[in-house]
């Protein structure tokens, strides 16, 4: 038997606030949702599991975060840069970085007796000064050191 219970699905929606559409039913015990008239008897069943509510549905992001990650890639060539090198990172930041790596290299040498200690200082102190314009040229400043 076919039961038309849209006026309790409505009525149910209103007592436990949610939307009419979130609200499910026990498909087998229709016929007890249909036979209850008060809300007494709806909160009975609510309690027994024969009615609930299902979680609401929202806006999924699924679409918009695998356009932000094509959009993140996209547009960072040499083309699309615009202003100095500069301007993307700090002068000082690169030289930061620049230093501490040499430095670690240097301390790296020192640790296995590749270089002694006054080499050690003399290029650590080149580095200081900015004598040294990269890892590169490090490691060739290194090579004359060992020459000698």
């Amino acid at each position: 038997m076919v039961v038309n219970i849209r006026k309790k699905r409505e009525l149910i929606s209103r007592m436990l606030g949610v939307g009419a559409n979130r609200v499910r039913f026990e498909p087998d015990k229709l016929d007890d949702i249909a036979d209850s008239i008060t809300r007494e008897n709806i909160r009975a069943l609510i309690k027994n599991g024969i009615i609930w509510t299902v979680r609401e549905r929202g806006t999924s992001r699924a679409r918009a975060e695998a356009k932000l990650t094509i959009h993140r890639k996209h547009g960072l060539g040499p083309g699309s840069k615009k202003g100095k090198k500069t301007a993307r990172m700090g002068k000082k930041e690169i030289y930061v970085v620049r230093v501490r790596s040499m430095r670690y290299h240097l301390k790296v040498l020192k640790d296995r007796n590749d270089i002694n200690r006054e080499t050690y200082w003399s290029l650590y102190k080149k580095v200081n000064g900015g004598q040294v314009r990269s890892l590169a040229h490090l490691r060739e400043l290194v090579k004359q050191f060992k020459t000698h």
